[in-house]
């Protein structure tokens, strides 16, 4: 267990003049009200918050800080109040600690409503102290190196959210060591087989590589000191989330991944890590489309440094980094090397337009009140794919990879999005769909008469392009299903011998719509035009049917119309629709919901309601819509099944598809289709449509099917 001790000497390294009895107070504090509690490890609680602590030590963290590292369970794990905590050390450290503690005791429908409120919440206290966050990121890595000892469905669930959001919040502010260690340890807990053969490869050529990489290091040393530029040369290694994810990025094995082999080379100034590169070039041919310069263009997160990709030595590929200590201290670091604590967290102004990407999470999280969307929000804005491109003034704008210039249209201002017709990029016109490349200078073509088009959707990546174009969407087909809406009453009012404006005069149509649950006559016209309510049912509370003809006659046509729209209620109807009887159902085939899943209703025109998974990106992008979004459920009573689409990802032996299909028929499930496709590399692609009840009995074949010996992953996707 790290000692107290260790803690206080870490932070006098780099604070001389530290309050050290401060962080023995809240040491001591701690050690008490933890005293007797266990770890599920066996070791002593008190080994949590030390380690929080010491790795905020090693962020260089100020005293506040490490306080709080030392407190940050208190108040959930013990009896203490934040009352006590204020009154023995403080409003800030108090502030602090109220910010990192979990959310509990707080009662959510879904997993996706606890995981949205819980990053709300936190971005919340971010905005007033970043040091929330950084002392979150060390209490997470610290809960990561131990969660071998937590139940296998709790360590799936937190290396999720850890993979998700908190390794990219980590590099989105910079800390690269900490990012990469986060991404590690997910990816040993999700993809457990692809990390042990990753680790075995890099075992395997660890020695070699060593001695590669100690030659190459004194080579350039040598050449360096020809020319006096002062530098360390260290060997630098590839994290193990990192090869596998290039691997699969690049479609090569693990043999053929360049930067496996890299050293960094850190020295005094931008002049000498130019002169280096120049050097480095010098002695081995660069490898053509491998170069970034990242000091002339610094990332989003402050990183920067020079990355290059040569045939080296015995002719094997080595990627070389070149950085000032400064440069380098930032990308270990990250946010935590500029934090001014004597401002109590405010940020540097000059720092504020680098982590405009916070504003943006903090503007966006107000606004964004489904779970769902803020989570997809969320996840789209901090993983690290990212393009840099330029205005006509040759100001730098960073772009998540895929974006168009639809996205950097509105990046500038929300009118220039909206009036967005075309772009010049370096000069040349191309479609709006056309996706950013590094590089790419970017003239947005406006024309004030222009409008969004729903079909935006489809293309546009960014968080404040998607959220622009819903929000005008929606307004724009609300006014036009309010239009339609007088329309088709005006129509059907005539032939009632009813006048549709005199009726809203004398406040009868207000009467009308609050029977029918909406709160003003516009609300009521929208919901006609998007045919959730027939003007029908509007001239039967103005005007009893027996008293025309016409109206009787017209009440007969409705009749047959709606028959077609119905189908009859029994107890095995599938869904419930609320507010709302009889209504045409059909199952979305893009993600074949079955009973279990949450759900989602969207009014069609002329198909009844089509009924999606909550989580169908085609679901998502129809919630652009709200009026034709309907609340359902499952019914009580079901019968039936579900065609269900699931593909297994495994080693390719003999004996394995009969297992696989033996665990599938011992839940009584029927198997529709089935599809087996081997590679190369000794791997298999099983994909199958089968027939299932409900969640229950597929999540049981699923995890049937995980046991299976090399069997990689197993996932549902779409029954085709």
């Amino acid at each position: 267990m790290l000692r107290l001790g260790d803690i206080v000497e870490n932070v006098l390294s780099y604070t001389p003049n530290a309050n050290t009895d401060f962080i023995r107070k809240a040491y001591i504090f701690s050690a008490k009200v933890h005293q007797g509690q266990l770890r599920l490890s066996g070791a002593p609680y008190l080994s949590h918050p030390l380690e929080v602590s010491g790795i905020l030590s090693e962020l260089k963290l100020d005293v506040t800080s490490i306080v709080v590292g030392l407190l940050h369970d208190t108040v959930e794990d013990t009896l203490t109040t934040l009352d006590e905590i204020e009154r023995l050390f403080g409003k800030e450290t108090s502030f602090l600690v109220d910010g990192v503690t979990k959310i509990s005791q707080i009662t959510f429908d879904n997993i996706e409503e606890r995981a949205a409120e819980n990053i709300r919440k936190m971005l919340f206290a971010m905005a007033k102290d970043i040091r929330v966050i950084l002392i979150k990121l060390a209490d997470r890595l610290h809960n990561m190196r131990t969660l071998e000892y937590v139940p296998k469905k709790k360590q799936i669930r937190i290396a999720k959210e850890t993979r998700e959001i908190y390794a990219p919040l980590a590099n989105r502010l910079g800390m690269g060591r900490l990012r990469c260690e986060l991404e590690d340890l997910s990816f040993k807990y999700l993809e457990p087989e692809n990390f042990v053969t990753i680790e075995k490869k890099v075992a395997q050529s660890r020695k070699q590589r060593l001695e590669f990489i100690e030659n190459t290091k004194q080579i350039v040393k040598t050449e360096l000191k020809k020319t006096d530029i002062p530098a360390d040369v260290t060997g630098r290694t590839k994290h193990y989330q990192g090869i596998y994810q290039k691997m699969q990025r690049k479609g090569v094995p693990f043999e053929e991944i360049f930067d496996l082999l890299a050293i960094r080379v850190i020295t005094d100034t931008v002049q000498n890590c130019y002169g280096t590169l120049g050097i480095v070039h010098s002695m081995w041919t660069p490898i053509p489309g491998e170069f970034n310069d990242y000091v002339a263009m610094p990332k989003p997160n402050m990183y920067q440094s020079l990355h290059t990709t040569v045939i080296g030595p015995e002719g094997k590929p080595l990627e070389v980094q070149i950085r000032t200590r400064e440069m380098h201290r930032i990308a270990e670091q990250g946010i935590a090397a500029h934090w001014r604590y004597k401002k109590k967290g405010k940020l540097d102004e000059k720092y504020d337009e680098k982590f405009e990407w916070l504003q943006q999470l903090l503007e966006w999280q107000q606004n964004l009140k489904d779970p769902r969307e803020f989570l997809r929000s969320i996840k789209t804005d901090l993983f690290p794919d990212e393009v840099y491109v330029f205005t006509p003034q040759g100001e730098v704008k960073c772009f998540p990879k895929g974006a168009t210039p639809i996205d950097f249209a509105y990046r500038i201002h929300t009118d220039i999005g909206h009036h967005c017709v075309g772009a010049k990029i370096n000069g040349k016109i191309v479609p709006l769909k056309y996706q950013l490349k590094n590089g790419d200078i970017v003239n947005i073509i406006t024309l004030t008469s222009h409008a969004p088009s729903p079909d935006w959707l489809k293309i546009v990546k960014t968080s404040r392009a998607i959220n622009r174009v819903r929000h005008w969407v929606k307004v724009e087909q609300r006014q036009r299903s309010i239009a339609l809406g007088k329309e088709i009453c005006e129509k059907e009012f005539r032939k009632s011998s009813l006048n549709l404006a005199k009726a809203e005069k004398a406040g009868k149509l207000l009467e009308a719509a609050g029977q029918l649950g909406f709160q003003k006559e516009d609300d009521l016209m929208a919901a006609i035009g998007y045919g959730k309510v027939s003007a029908q049912m509007i001239i039967s509370r103005l005007k009893p049917h027996e008293d025309s003809p016409q109206a009787q006659k017209d009440s007969s046509k409705f009749k047959k119309i709606m028959k077609k729209l119905v189908i009859p209620f029994s107890n095995s109807q599938r869904v419930v629709i609320k507010g709302l009887n009889d209504l045409l159902i059909n199952f979305a085939q893009c993600c074949n919901p079955v009973m279990g899943d949450d759900i989602i209703g969207f009014i069609t025109r002329g198909r009844g309601v089509s009924i999606h998974r909550a989580d169908c990106p085609n679901a998502l992008s129809l919630t652009s819509d709200p009026e034709r979004t309907i609340e359902v459920k499952w019914g009580s009573k079901i019968k039936g099944t579900q065609p269900v689409g699931i593909s297994v990802l495994s080693g390719d032996r003999q004996g394995l598809l009969a297992e696989i299909t033996e665990a599938i028929s011992k839940t009584a499930a029927n198997i529709l289709t089935a599809n087996i496709q081997t590679t190369s590399d000794k791997q298999a692609t099983h994909k199958f449509v089968i027939e299932v009840k409900n969640l229950k009995q597929l999540n049981k074949i699923i995890k049937s099917i995980e046991q299976i010996k090399d069997v990689f992953k197993v996932e549902r996707v779409r029954a085709a």
